[in-house]
């Protein structure tokens, strides 16, 4: 008999849910056409299902064509505070859904650099949390992909992470920090919901035969589920939904204990149906 198990930890995270929520009450609190600055969480089933309900992702180029009045949501991942002036300042109604763990992150960067400290991020450049970041002071962030910096830095530097990062590669940023720098101020904003699933996603992949990570292809944080679950389970794949499971996979009675883990941005039903779909219900 074929067992799934899905990790302990898995699927949405707080501050996503609160932003789907946010979305969902503010449409109906204004019951009109409402906008998303880019989609909503990095899930296409997720962006279907708003669009479905009146909810649409606009680019920042779109702005312009909005009008005073219109309704946009922040997502989770947090605005620089230029686009977040632009935003104010163009007369639309403003529904803040960042995070309260990024919101940190911003507060934090914009005190320490009006202190004179040269801030440096872990994580993706091109990731909008990051971008966002970087916007609370003055874009003059050294971003670190890996947690080696080439740049020469000050004497007094702050650091954070963002907030779906490896512990291992902040262990890495901070060991090179304290050999270059004299005065360093660290702030290891690694979201506590991340540390859960990847730790989650490193124990179950040790004890099955067959590891599924579902989540967006654009997912950063499901992303590192699937290279620490590949880390000890060569037979790992990463969907979408059940509708990429391969039927050489699901046909295959050999593959007896399968474990499955979700991004932060997979509501619970896509995790549900690629359970039943293995479990060949």
């Amino acid at each position: 008999m074929r067992k799934v198990t899905l990790a302990k930890n898995a699927g949405f995270c707080f501050g996503v849910k609160r932003a789907v929520d946010e979305a969902i009450k503010t449409q109906r609190e204004y019951n009109k056409k409402i906008y998303t600055l880019g989609p909503l969480i990095h899930n296409n089933d997720v962006v279907n299902y708003l669009e479905d309900n009146d909810i649409y992702a606009i680019d920042i180029n779109d702005i312009e064509n909005l009008n005073s009045g219109d309704v946009i949501l922040i997502r989770s991942h947090g605005v620089s505070k230029e686009v977040f002036d632009l935003l104010t300042d163009k007369g639309l109604i403003v529904i803040n859904a960042t995070c309260p763990f990024v919101t940190n992150i911003q507060k934090k960067v914009n005190k320490f650099s009006n202190e004179g400290y040269k801030i440096v991020i872990l994580g993706d450049k091109n990731h909008p949390e990051v971008i966002g970041i970087n916007g609370w002071c003055n874009n003059e962030a050294i971003v670190t992909k890996d947690g080696k910096i080439i740049e020469d830095l000050p004497n007094k530097v702050c650091v954070v992470s963002q907030t779906t990062e490896k512990e291992e590669n902040w262990n890495i940023t901070i060991n090179n920090l304290n050999n270059k720098v004299s005065e360093l101020k660290q702030f290891n904003t690694i979201c506590a919901a991340t540390e859960e699933r990847q730790s989650s996603v490193l124990e179950l992949s040790k004890t099955v035969d067959f590891m599924i990570i579902v989540g967006g292809k654009n997912s950063s944080n499901t992303t590192k589920l699937y290279e620490i679950a590949k880390e000890n389970c060569k037979n790992t794949i990463h969907i979408e939904n059940a509708k990429e499971l391969p039927q050489s996979l699901i046909d295959d009675s050999s593959i007896n204990t399968i474990g499955v883990t979700a991004g932060a941005s997979t509501p619970d039903w896509i995790i549900k149906e690629v359970i039943e779909v293995m479990e060949g219900k």
